[in-house]
């Protein structure tokens, strides 16, 4: 019988998986969002450059019928006129279309949070499958962005429709106008109109990003074996664990067997632990035989004081042994003065032992 938690997704994300989406580029993310902040960036800058970008064109177009007799028809000069188009159409549109383009940017950015999908670009067999394929684009899901279509459509049209029978209803259809009046009439339709659609997409996007927030947290969701497994993976293989624990406890049960033979230890005085031992005869500097904390520390202690190794309570000095000294080691060269007295005070207060085991060692 199948596992029923493995098919009911019904566990909130991990931070594992929501990081594992980033990466693919499975963001909520709304279009209508990005498009509201294009309408909006457009507005206001029609809104603030039309006159003068109305004004510029007008000059321009006058400026070239005025003149248009004095043409002179060529391949060079038909070149030169649209070049000069091509700049004064750049400079005309660039408040316009540079805002737009910010606002594009910038809205995407604030969706992603500005960071990059690295595995969204890369090769994805799974994409190049017709069967799926067919399902993504008759499935259920795809038709609902359709109908969700045809609804923003309505409600654009439903707030709009007002206005534009009251720009229907503006008396330059009934009588003769001037061109400088139908481009103020174009100009003002246009904002009333795009204010309109902006008031429309601002209750759309509204509602298609908290959909889209919804719709990503669901697709996120995972199973209870899921869950398991994942943890089980962060923690890592038990059998792996259990080798490395040995590894660890026969490491540490080496140290505590070289810790008689060391000639002080150096405490914190009682989460830290590390012994010394030095013999001049054999090495340049003072080596770290063992070091542990809190139990590991405690334990240290007990076998020196089963051996009347001499502890030495120096808080500074442990800490930097146990964060810079290896054990096997030298100590670190900027901790050698500091050793130093620690061990002449030992071989003072110790030197009938000390003598006894060099004894020793010259008779082996």
């Amino acid at each position: 019988m199948a596992d029923s938690g493995q098919g009911d997704k019904s566990e909130k994300p991990t931070e594992k998986r929501m990081e594992e989406t980033r990466l693919r580029g499975q963001v909520s993310r709304s279009a209508d969002l990005q498009t509201l902040a294009i309408l909006i960036m457009a507005t206001s800058a029609l809104s603030m450059t039309g006159p003068k970008l109305f004004g510029q064109f007008h000059a321009f177009m006058r400026e070239s019928f005025s003149h248009i007799h004095e043409f002179d028809i060529s391949a060079s000069s038909a070149q030169e006129f649209f070049l000069t188009i091509f700049f004064i159409v750049f400079k005309m549109t660039s408040p316009l279309v540079f805002p737009i383009l910010i606002a594009a940017v910038l809205i995407a950015g604030v969706q992603t949070r500005f960071q990059l999908a690295p595995k969204a670009f890369e090769l994805n067999p799974g994409r190049m499958n017709p069967i799926k394929g067919f399902q993504k684009i008759f499935g259920i899901r795809p038709m609902i962005p359709a109908v969700l279509g045809i609804a923003k459509l309505l409600v654009i049209l439903s707030l709009t429709w007002s206005a534009f029978l009251s720009i229907m209803q503006d008396p330059l259809f009934f009588t003769p106008s001037n061109v400088g009046r139908l481009g103020e009439f174009l100009g003002k339709s246009t904002l009333i109109i795009l204010n309109r659609i902006c008031i429309a997409m601002g209750f759309i996007a509204l509602a298609d990003y908290l959909y889209q927030r919804w719709q990503s947290t669901k697709d996120m969701m995972m199973s209870k074996q899921e869950v398991k497994d994942e943890s089980k993976n962060a923690e890592g293989n038990p059998q792996v664990k259990a080798r490395q624990r040995q590894r660890r406890m026969k490491t540490f049960r080496d140290m505590l067997a070289a810790v008689p033979q060391a000639d002080a230890i150096i405490t914190n005085p009682t989460h830290l632990a590390i012994a010394i031992r030095y013999d001049r005869k054999s090495m340049d500097a003072p080596i770290i035989i063992a070091k542990g904390a809190r139990n590991n520390a405690l334990r240290i202690r007990e076998v020196a004081k089963q051996h009347k190794v001499p502890i030495i309570e120096n808080k500074p000095l442990a800490r930097l042994l146990f964060r810079y000294g290896r054990v096997g080691s030298e100590i670190p060269n900027q901790l050698f003065t500091a050793v130093a007295e620690i061990l002449a005070y030992v071989y003072r207060i110790n030197a009938y032992r000390y003598y006894r085991e060099n004894q020793d060692i010259v008779r082996r």
